[in-house]
């Protein structure tokens, strides 16, 4: 029991620390608070092992995204030259997922049994989540072993995908496309590094505002919840995240919210810092068995980074720029809940809205791209 609550303790308060640490240390404020916090959570992960600890990371992960999507919206502003970007990055992503998981079935999943049904996963999982992962499971008829062996393998190879961008890809990204989004006429909006941006919840109208954002923030989510409940197991977390990001959009041009929504924006991001510790901690290495079955690991790190290659090389054609098809290609491999994490390590507000529509679209779809891949990979 004293386990669990100091490691509750740990997830809440860690950022608190990071962001101390990156503020004093230039180094660390270089590496930015998200991927430090991505890699304590890795750390702590793979050390302590309270009992119960599973269900506490399940609880605090799937609470801190809704939390904050909203919060992070309020202060959104939005532009229509940014639709061509934000449109191509969508097309591009969905794209370079098919056709990488059509060369990879060339390539590796004809040496495979289930090698048809494996790349529909495959395409269902990387254009929406894990729940098109798990629908498609029992359209297509998936043995049970090969499904958890590779969601296994979808966790850890995830996880190397966000660390290398993290730690890299967002910088390298940005040396090669464009850093403006065309037609729009100015560099990127990026959020300004305030020196204490929390210094202001300690005075009685920072708390006040506070007060009047999280209030709304949570009548969206109770809303949106019902809304989702209404549609159903199967379309859940579709409907959800769909509902928290009109009603956030919506919200920002309310006057008492747009006022607020620098402040807003600060609280969901530590929202998603807590997110970034918690979900980083779940990547248990150790129940990694590669040599389960080689040859679909190969297929799966093909898929994900084949993909991101692809769709790199099109937003260079197409003169994408780089956040734009960064969040949109992790929108496609991690999901939605992923969007804001990659917007906060950016420093970029612009790309939330565009990166969840590309997720929800994802979702929308992926069940069905998923089962028609696998009927024209089993053709050959």
């Amino acid at each position: 029991m004293l386990g669990n609550i100091l490691m509750v303790l740990f997830f809440l308060l860690a950022p608190v620390g990071v962001l101390w640490f990156c503020r004093r240390v230039p180094f660390l404020g270089k590496i930015g608070p998200v991927l430090i916090l991505y890699l304590t959570g890795i750390l702590v992960g793979n050390v302590f092992h309270p009992p119960g600890m599973a269900k506490i990371q399940d609880l605090l992960s799937s609470a801190m995204v809704p939390l904050a999507i909203p919060l992070m919206l309020f202060s959104c502003k939005f532009r229509r030259s940014e639709t061509r970007s934000q449109l191509l990055a969508l097309l591009t992503g969905l794209l370079a997922v098919v056709v990488s998981v059509v060369a990879g079935y060339f390539l590796f999943g004809r040496h495979m049994e289930d090698g048809a049904r494996i790349g529909g996963m495959l395409t269902g999982v990387y254009t929406g989540g894990t729940i098109n992962l798990a629908s498609l499971k029992v359209m297509l008829d998936v043995p049970e072993e090969t499904f958890i062996l590779l969601n296994s393998f979808d966790m850890a190879v995830s996880f190397l995908y966000l660390t290398f961008l993290l730690s890299a890809g967002i910088r390298l990204f940005r040396r090669w496309l464009p850093v403006e989004a065309v037609g729009s006429g100015g560099a990127v909006e990026e959020d300004p590094e305030e020196e204490y941006p929390y210094r202001v919840l300690l005075t009685r109208k920072g708390r006040r505002d506070a007060a009047i954002l999280l209030g709304v923030d949570v009548l969206i989510i109770g809303i949106s919840a019902g809304l989702g409940l209404l549609a159903g197991d199967g379309a859940f977390m579709t409907v959800l995240i769909l509902c928290l990001t009109t009603f956030g959009i919506a919200a920002s041009f309310w006057k008492p919210v747009k006022e607020r929504g620098r402040q807003g924006y600060h609280i969901g991001m530590y929202l998603i810092y807590v997110f970034s510790v918690v979900v980083a901690s779940m990547a248990d290495f150790r129940s990694l068995s590669i040599g389960g079955s080689l040859m679909m690991f190969v297929y799966l790190v093909f898929v994900i980074f084949g993909s991101l290659l692809l769709q790199v090389l099109l937003a260079r054609l197409l003169r994408v720029d780089a956040d734009t098809m960064t969040v949109s290609s992790v929108a496609y491999i991690c999901s939605p809940p992923f969007v804001p994490m990659m917007a906060a390590a950016m420093k970029n507000r612009r790309v939330l809205a565009g990166g969840l529509a590309v997720g929800v679209i994802g979702y929308a779809a992926g069940n069905y791209l998923g089962f028609l891949m696998a009927q024209f990979l089993g053709l050959f």
